[in-house]
């Protein structure tokens, strides 16, 4: 199949382009112009223009029979009103802007796999959160759900259109993982808070697989939870990732109030968290290479 994709820059849409490349499918990249495309692998395609402006791009996409949206500024950082205004133009008029472009052709045949995220459930502390629960109203929250409603608009053109809500993303070179490893490595790790919020994850491998599974049945739309079975307490995540790089996890947990004068409203995401379930993918059938948190962190550590 021909692939265009947004964000692939990123160590997500890497990891993502090889993958589709090693499986036969044409790839390419809408990447901002000056942009570096270090990162993107041999044979993918690239497309010049900003995303989140309308312009020449937009004729390419109506071309391709899968449409990957991963592009959106980072959460990871603490938020103020310019950095909330960012975080939604990077999203919504992205996507937007595609939905558009596919209006452009027949949307007769054609898939939108568009991202949002686990955070789209707010804060349920113990429960289990399937694709059936609605949405939260925090911030986080309410951002995902106007950022799934610009991608369900597609549907009025005939696209197939599936809302991939990320976990949080554990990967060799990139993500959340990257960034805890130093900390781990100088015995300094320790739970955040409580540590008895949960931890949604997914292994990179599998999220890429997820993709080739999605493209391949038909018969799944709307969101889908891009998590592995196993959600882990935060407590429970330090003490594995510890325990795998054998580097002893004995410090006291980070305050919460520490980290909410630190992080700001951002701190509520680390510090509550969700304990999501991927149902849609097990009753498709999905089988995940990566099912627990020992076995992902092991295999993404292995040269550590």
């Amino acid at each position: 199949m021909k692939v265009f994709m947004t964000g692939g820059t990123g160590f997500v849409g890497a990891n993502l382009t090889g993958t589709l490349l090693e499986a036969g499918h044409e790839v390419r990249i809408l990447t901002r112009p000056g942009e570096s495309r270090r990162s993107i692998p041999a044979g993918a395609e690239v497309v010049i223009g900003d995303p989140a402006v309308r312009g020449l791009w937009q004729e390419r996409v109506a071309d391709h029979d899968v449409i990957v949206n991963l592009a959106g500024a980072s959460i990871f950082s603490r938020w103020n009103d310019a950095r909330k205004k960012q975080l939604r133009s990077s999203r919504i008029l992205t996507t937007r802007h595609l939905v558009e472009a596919l209006g452009r052709g027949s949307g007769e045949g054609k898939l939108l796999l568009s991202t949002s995220a686990v955070g789209y459930y707010g804060f349920h502390g113990e429960e289990v959160l399937t694709e059936n629960n609605p949405p939260g109203t925090d911030f986080l929250a309410s951002l995902a759900a106007d950022w799934e409603r610009e991608a369900l608009a597609a549907r009025g053109l005939g696209v197939r259109t599936v809302i991939c809500r990320f976990g949080i993303v554990l990967g060799k070179n990139g993500g959340a993982l990257a960034q805890m490893l130093p900390l781990f490595k100088l015995w300094a790790g320790s739970p955040l808070g409580s540590g008895r919020q949960w931890f949604s994850w997914i292994h990179e491998g599998d999220l890429a697989e997820i993709f080739l599974f999605l493209m391949e049945h038909g018969e799944i739309d709307g969101p889908v939870n891009f998590t592995a079975p196993e959600a882990v307490t935060n407590e429970k995540f330090t003490k594995t990732l510890g325990e795998v790089l054998k580097a002893p996890t004995f410090l006291p947990a980070v305050p919460g109030f520490m980290m909410k004068l630190v992080l700001g409203e951002f701190g509520d995401v680390l510090l509550k968290g969700q304990r999501v379930a991927p149902h849609k993918l097990q009753d498709a059938g999905y089988a995940f290479l990566f099912p627990s948190l020992r076995e992902a962190l092991a295999d993404l550590l292995a040269k550590e």
